[in-house]
């Protein structure tokens, strides 16, 4: 009974000293702080780790995560293609003033917008102007409006490669960058091909003849618009004739003086008996305005893409079945956006851009819409 009764005690001595020597060692191991992760640390890094279209790894550059990491601003730059074609530059501009103010609500960023003079765009000079601010690490997030898919593959990989944060925006895109926010032409195209039909069915007409055409109708975003056309046509009208094809479009530029008159010959000549042109950018309201005054109003009719003044007054008069809204302020500004985003929480933003089809009975809506894209009352 003795010996039961000693034991206990001793059993009891052991486990405290066994609890007290575990405290002791935690305390030392928090006072060195081995375990405490600090802003710096791996695991802190790892938010802004993202696997690329590719395969590979994009790890943001140290130099930015320790800016971020101190909070301090980071440099946005935005670069598109062209600050002179009209309707497009000024929208491109203003959209991406208005979400600076938005940006930066989410994260402070400083802005830089840049783009070359020429109506078409310059794809070198657009490139040695995003190289020179690389160079000198005046770059911490790009977005890039490219004026072709392929173009900007290269410099879009050369800055991910980085660690530097790329968005692409407008146009679809072979990179690899973080988020590619624009349409999808062959559906765009689609898209325009079934307004049309139900244009032709509402007013009990009987469509048969067809052209596409574009200010550049080369470029990979205006093929997928043509032949999504073209395919959705000739699906619900067999035997529609196509004057002009993705292969064979008519080019009639981005200015407008131009595009008036290639228009004007063409519905003089090929085209004289047209019942549709599909223009696939902003050339619409000017192909409007050739019907009319070629005196085929009510015979004749356009579509086309973006909210621009011309394409409006084409839809009040009749002359243009509608125009598709691709809301160009919305691409110009989420870069800001997805950057702020990114560089605050790690999350990339998605491509959520949709089409909007505008016709005479909602282009006020369209136009309230672009004014508040555009920060306009």
């Amino acid at each position: 009974m003795r010996y039961g009764r000693s034991a206990r005690p001793r059993k009891g001595r052991a486990l405290v000293v066994a609890v007290l020597v575990v405290l002791m060692g935690v305390l030392v191991f928090a006072a060195v702080g081995v375990a405490r992760p600090t802003a710096t640390s791996s695991t802190a890094k790892d938010k802004w780790t993202v696997k690329l279209k590719d395969g590979s790894t994009f790890t943001l550059a140290k130099r930015i995560a320790d800016k971020v990491n101190k909070h301090q601003k980071i440099n946005y730059v935005f670069s598109y293609q062209s600050s002179a074609i009209q309707g497009f530059s000024q929208q491109y501009l203003a959209g991406y003033k208005k979400t600076l103010v938005d940006a930066n609500k989410i994260y402070p960023l400083g802005g830089k917008a840049l783009a070359p003079s020429v109506p078409q765009g310059d794809i070198p000079q657009q490139i040695s102007q995003i190289q020179a601010l690389l160079a000198t690490n005046q770059i911490d997030c790009l977005s890039i409006e490219p004026s072709n898919s392929t173009g900007f593959t290269a410099i879009t990989n050369t800055v991910l490669k980085k660690g530097i944060p790329v968005f692409t925006v407008g146009v679809t895109s072979n990179g690899n960058e973080l988020t590619n926010f624009t349409q999808v032409p062959i559906k765009e195209g689609a898209t325009a091909a079934a307004t049309v039909i139900a244009y032709m069915k509402q007013h009990k007409l009987h469509f048969k003849t067809f052209a596409v055409s574009g200010g550049d109708p080369s470029q990979f975003w205006a093929q997928g618009r043509m032949k999504g056309f073209r395919l959705g046509i000739q699906k619900a009208i067999p035997g529609a004739k196509f004057i002009t094809t993705e292969q064979s479009a008519l080019g009639v530029t981005y200015d407008p003086a131009k595009t008036y008159d290639a228009y004007k010959a063409f519905l003089a000549g090929a085209g004289k008996n047209v019942d549709v042109i599909e223009n696939v950018d902003i050339g619409a309201g000017y192909a409007a305005r050739a019907i009319k005054d070629a005196g085929r109003a009510g015979k004749g009719y356009s579509v086309g893409w973006n909210v621009t003044p011309e394409q409006i007054a084409a839809l009040k008069q009749g002359t243009q079945i509608a125009l598709f809204d691709q809301k160009w302020p919305e691409q110009a500004g989420f870069g800001a956006l997805a950057c702020a985003t990114f560089l605050k929480t790690g999350r990339v933003l998605p491509n959520t851009q949709h089409l909007s089809v505008v016709t005479k009975g909602n282009y006020k809506q369209a136009i309230a819409e672009l004014n508040r894209l555009l920060g306009k009352k």
